[in-house]
């Protein structure tokens, strides 16, 4: 598969039709949104006996992708992450994962991302929530090599997953030899000054930080988690006895996702100097990403800023 330049979307479909030509147990679920997910037409048309388009219907979607599940199928259904995630919060609970059935929920234009379609589509909460469901693995990939990666994981596990997708480019953080382990993070740059931990569409962000505080004459330690859950705690725990301070940054609200689960390692097991940035617990609106990262604060110069600030002690 070709993936230079591709945005996530495409490369979600593509993957999806790989999965579903070696497993014809793998089914493409959506609900009148395929063409936003970049699964209709290719998936669509090639696999039409592997695609069900269940219209304006998420919580059914749900219903249906843990019948299938339950009856030996390996359900992936997409939609706008407020949908995928808030509206079928009580669907997901109880079909998915009280019933630890095996089936994978697709969040597309997570946080910032979603732009155009203003607060109401702007989902900030999406890994809090699914972060606290039992049996759920939450994961968020940082660009197409690690989406493709994750998707092949996900496939050959039995277990419900929660994973956010960016559905424009993104750019590349890594490449075809990319990896992917639940619960474990990747060290994207090594450094002893301060520990900068990321996720998903956050990554290039934090990558830009640490390439500008090198220019300030600091080394920052950049963690990768494409698995908010389960949480490399060790990972965390090894930097900041190194570093004695981390700033956390995601395309979410501060509290409950990826920077509440680095405080909860960091108070119990290696308590040191903290700063969580994100979207500092409001609702989204129409805007473009530059001006949220602006108006939020968790933008490149933001994640300088917080950096410097915690290792001067300031």
């Amino acid at each position: 598969m070709a993936l230079h330049d591709n945005e996530m979307r495409a490369v979600y479909a593509a993957t999806l039709n790989e999965l579903i030509a070696a497993d014809p147990n793998v089914v493409c679920l959506e609900a009148d949104l395929s063409k936003a997910s970049g699964t209709n037409p290719k998936v669509s048309h090639a696999h039409p006996g592997n695609f069900v388009d269940v219209g304006v219907s998420e919580a059914n979607m749900i219903g249906v992708a843990a019948g299938l599940a339950s009856e030996g199928k390996i359900p992936f259904c997409a939609s706008f992450t407020c949908f995928a995630s808030r509206r079928v919060y009580d669907q997901i609970t109880i079909s998915v994962a009280y019933a630890n059935n095996n089936v994978k929920i697709i969040g597309t234009a997570p946080g910032v991302t979603a732009g155009p379609n203003g607060g109401t589509h702007m989902c900030f909460q999406d890994l809090a929530i699914m972060r606290a469901m039992p049996n759920m693995h939450v994961y968020s990939p940082c660009d197409v090599y690690e989406l493709l990666a994750m998707m092949k994981d996900m496939v050959a596990r039995r277990q419900p997953t929660y994973m956010q997708l960016i559905r424009p480019k993104t750019g590349k953080v890594f490449d075809e030899s990319c990896k992917f382990e639940p619960g474990k993070a990747v060290r994207l740059n090594a450094g002893d000054d301060v520990t900068i931990v990321s996720t998903g569409y956050t990554t290039k962000l934090a990558l830009s930080a640490a390439a500008a505080l090198k220019e300030k004459g600091r080394s920052a330690d950049v963690l990768h988690c494409p698995s908010v859950k389960p949480f490399d705690e060790a990972a965390l725990v090894e930097s900041a006895k190194r570093t004695r301070c981390v700033v956390a940054v995601e395309n979410q609200n501060i509290i409950g996702g990826l920077g509440s689960a680095c405080a909860e390692t960091l108070g119990e097991k290696c308590p040191v100097r903290m700063k969580r940035l994100g979207v500092p617990d409001q609702f989204g609106e129409v805007a473009t990403d530059d001006y949220l990262f602006e108006k939020h604060g968790f933008g490149v110069k933001h994640i300088v800023e917080a950096c410097m600030t915690l290792i001067l002690g300031e």
